[in-house]
This record gives C-alpha cells, structure tokens and sequence, in this order.
C-alpha cells in the first residue's frame, strides 16, 4: 500500500519547533542531539511494510524546503527574527540524521542523530509520519474518519449549547489521525465555534489566518544539561534566561516540569515571575500543581488574575471544563488539547513520543512531576539527576 505524501509543507509543526530553534541559532550552534522513538502502548506491532513506508515518507520529507510565501509568513509573527528566517531559507531535513529501523519483534526504533538546531526539526514531522502510516496500514481507515466524524460533531455541539464554557488552543499535530483529518478540525473548529484561540500547527495557522501558538518544550530544558559550563539542578535557571534574552519577555510562557516543579519555582524568582506572562502544566496533579503555582505569585506580590495557567496534560473537554470551573476567576486559564481532538475514534489512539536523550555525547533526562513519564537511555545518569534535584531543593527550600 503506497501513501500519498504526508508532509507536504515544512511548515507543518508545532509552532515551539521554531521558537526553540531560534534561540539555538543565536546562542548554541555548538550542541549536538540524539533522539529516540518510544511508542508507550502495549501490544502495538510495526510491520516490515509499514516501516517501508515510513522510510519512504522520509525520503520525501527530506526534498522539502521553505517556500516563499511560508518564510514571509514566519517573518510575520511578531518575534521570529529575520536573521533567523534567512537561515531557514538555506535550511533543509538533511535524510542521514534519520535511521527507522524494525527490530525482530516488531518493534518500531527511530534515532535521529544530527546538530541540535537541524536535529529537533524532525520530532514532529516524523510522529505525524509514523502515526498517519501506521493508521492508514492497519485499520480501516474510511471507518476511522467516520468515527472521528461523528465525535467531532458531538464536541462542536457542546461547545455550541454552553456545556463546554472554556477557550483552547488545538494542539494535535504529533498524534492526529492524518493531516487530511487535521485540516478538517481546525477549520471546523475556527468556523463552527467561538472556543479555539488558535493551533500549534504553523501551516494550519497560515492557511487559516489564526494564532500559532507555542513556546517551548521539555527538550528546550533538557539540552542545557549537555552543557559542561551548567551544573544540572540549574540548567532550568539558564535556558529561562536564554528564553528570555531572545524574547524580552514576548513569548513568554514556561514550562515548569522538565526537572520538577519544585525546582522550577527556585528559579521562578520575582525577576522570572514579571517577566513570564504564564506557566504550561504538563504532568502530575494539575489542581494541585495550580493551587501551588497561585501561592508562588502571591508570594512575590504578582496578581494570579494577571497570569495565564495553561494546561495542557492528556486533555479532554470534560476535564478542561472542569478545571476551568475551579481556577476560573482566580487567574487567567488555558488550554493546549490535541490528541482529543485530532485522533478521536474507535480505535486506541497510539501514545507515541521521540525525546531528546544525548547532547553532545552526554545524557540527557526529563524528570517531570509524574515519575511514569521520565525517558532516558542511562539509569545512573537518571538517578544521578535526581540526586542533583533533590540536593538543591532540600538546600533552598
């Protein structure tokens, strides 16, 4: 079975992609990155067939560039830099960073292995490969559009009757269905309804003139702990600082559990708190982690009704609703959903992700406020880290 091209424009990521990128550009051409696949359900099977197809699609992938009207577009978002953009125009997926391998089980492995600034491109483009692929090649996929269909019009109804209350932005490129399928739901859901704020998928922000939406993600946090200069329990201090010297504070929501939370708030200091316009919630218990998140910034004399809560762990619409009940009027809240939206139907959606776990030949780790979602090839690395957490929070606390 030979699929048409999933990538069809290099734009189609996440918005986060090119933030980060950016900030690598200007400060740390000099980092090198190893990242690797792990599909975390159970049972799932790749065969040789669709591993083909895979490497097929990432040969196509790989004769991509930026069109014109593409790097005009990224130039009209208020903090991409020009310099940037043209280093984007000679930029392309370089195919030997790329090895998609079938091990003798069925096991599906990924490796992509290149300098950071061209290396993290491919996270998204190859989970929105792998899951179109292996969708359209096991399952009926006719009947899982119909499926999908049928809930979307369901969800688009309770956004429409007032049971669902709340904003969000659709955040589902990385596991969607298709990008046919994409393509459906955010326009129906920018057209049908006053609830989506935007999209994370740059190409579907253009095509629909909406808000691309993103900052930065895990890995963003993680590559400092590949830099010799940085001692571990403060990379998180470093690369917000970074964040903040390319944006000056536009661009300005951070991520609070790449090394835990309560590490993240030593170094969410009075400085970090005005200067960041909200924090992104990815892991643990988000009503505590929300509660915790309010005192911070009491403590440092911020209002909370000033400042964004963004969530954005394992979304629905049911539990987005709630939890904008409960912060509702305490502080701004937002929502990041993807999967729900994107790959909703009768089938299991796959929970798949490609982390970044070497920098510079040194390993790397996300520790996260739920210790089931840590990923990291060496486990005296991993502990070692954990040492360096602990160390400084009982320290400063």
């Amino acid at each position: 079975m030979k699929l048409e091209p999933i990538i069809i424009s290099l734009l189609d990521t996440d918005l986060y992609k090119f933030n980060m990128d950016q900030v690598i550009f200007h400060k740390h051409t000099d980092l090198c990155g190893q990242y690797f696949f792990k599909c975390r359900n159970k049972g799932v099977v790749f065969t040789p067939e669709i591993v083909k197809e895979i490497n097929d699609q990432i040969d196509h992938l790989c004769t991509l560039s930026f069109k014109k009207e593409e790097l005009d577009y990224l130039r009209s978002i208020r903090f991409i830099k020009n310099d940037y953009v043209e280093f984007l125009r000679l930029w392309r997926p370089i195919r030997d960073y790329v090895k998609a391998e079938l091990t003798d089980d069925g096991e599906l492995t990924v490796v992509v292995d290149g300098p950071l600034y061209s290396a993290m491109q491919f996270e998204i483009y190859l989970l929105e490969i792998i899951n179109e692929v292996y969708f359209r090649m096991t399952y009926d996929y006719d009947a899982l559009r119909k499926s999908a269909e049928k809930k979307l019009d369901e969800k688009i109804g309770k956004l429409n009757d007032g049971t669902y209350t709340f904003k969000f932005a659709e955040f589902g490129c990385r596991r969607r269905l298709s990008r046919e399928w994409e393509d459906i739901v955010v326009k129906r859901l920018v057209t049908e309804t006053n609830s989506c704020v935007g999209t994370s998928n740059v190409y579907l922000a253009m095509k629909y003139n909406v808000t691309p939406i993103g900052t930065y993600a895990h890995e963003f946090v993680q590559m400092y702990q590949g830099i010799d200069s940085i001692p571990l329990a403060y990379t998180n201090h470093y690369a917000m600082k970074d964040w903040y010297d390319e944006y000056q504070g536009d661009n300005g929501t951070a991520l609070t559990d790449t090394v835990t939370t309560d590490l993240f708030l030593l170094d969410f200091n009075r400085s970090m708190v005005n200067n960041y316009t909200g924090v992104r919630h990815d892991s643990g218990d988000p009503y505590a982690w929300g509660e915790k998140m309010i005192e911070h910034y009491k403590k440092y004399g911020a209002d909370p009704k000033t400042k964004v809560l963004l969530f954005s762990d394992s979304l629905d619409f049911d539990r987005a609703q709630k939890l904008y009940d409960y912060f509702s009027g305490r502080t701004k809240v937002s929502f990041g959903i993807g999967t729900f939206v994107t790959n909703d139907t009768d089938e299991e959606a796959l929970n798949i992700v490609i982390k970044l776990q070497y920098v510079n030949g040194r390993p790397v780790a996300k520790l996260s406020d739920t210790p089931g979602k840590a990923m990291c090839k060496d486990e005296e690395y991993l502990e070692h880290l954990k040492r360096s957490v602990e160390f400084r929070i009982n320290r400063e606390k």
